[in-house]
């Protein structure tokens, strides 16, 4: 008999703020859902150019919805969520490569699960869009990561590996497999898939929580603490 649990594999990358949202919803859901969750680092950089695609930033019209939108469903889903003072070149000008690596070298560090790639991705993520921190040079990698919980010396290693041609290589593979899910951002389409039987198998964006949980459960962005408040 085949088991009810199913695996979510998330593509994701620090720059977006919707997939720290996406992210933090999956991660209080994962045991309501019974799901085992995958994470998966990529680089938005590599999603946009492979598919074509403008990044929202790019755009007025879509950056300034964005930057409305993005305080609403910061509140819903309760994420500290602080835009830095200069939006344009903490996504752009400096960009996430260099901690998309760091990521990925971690999650190649670790071999069983994932606990060590969320807590170093949610530092990351906090640093860029709640405290409006750097993320691109070595020391603050290094904050990030012994905020998560990693060592002095076990830091020392990761950012050795983080520059090696594997781990380039492996993110470049990661992207790639976003991509051959026709994904066009990890901005406001990261996504979530989950294997199944069929095929093509289901992928969803980002905040598509509810497309899952209307297979599944949805008591809101809380669990712990279950609302009908819509």
């Amino acid at each position: 008999m085949a088991s009810s649990r199913k695996m979510v594999e998330f593509f994701y990358d620090i720059v977006s703020p919707y997939s720290w949202m996406a992210f933090e919803v999956l991660c209080r859901y994962k045991n309501v859902w019974n799901i085992d969750l995958k994470f998966k680092p990529a680089y938005l950089g590599g999603v946009m150019h492979g598919s074509g695609n403008r990044p929202p930033g790019m755009v007025p019209n879509k950056f300034h919805y964005m930057t409305k939108d993005l305080e609403r469903v910061s509140g819903y889903f309760g994420v500290p969520l602080y835009p830095p003072s200069d939006v344009f070149e903490a996504m752009f000008e400096k960009g996430t490569l260099n901690a998309m690596r760091f990521v990925t070298a971690v999650a190649e560090k670790e071999k069983e699960g994932d606990v060590l790639v969320e807590r170093v991705s949610r530092e990351l993520w906090k640093r860029i869009w709640s405290t409006d921190q750097d993320v691109t040079q070595p020391a603050s990698l290094t904050e990030a990561g012994l905020k998560a919980g990693l060592s002095a010396s076990e830091l020392e290693e990761i950012l050795t590996l983080s520059k090696s041609q594997p781990i380039k290589d492996k993110l470049k593979s990661v992207t790639q497999e976003a991509l051959d899910y026709q994904v066009k951002c990890l901005c406001c389409k990261n996504v979530m898939h989950i294997p199944y039987s069929d095929t093509p198998p289901p992928h969803f964006c980002n905040l598509s929580s509810w497309l899952i949980a209307s297979v599944m459960k949805w008591v809101g962005p809380h669990p712990d603490k279950p609302t009908s408040k819509m």
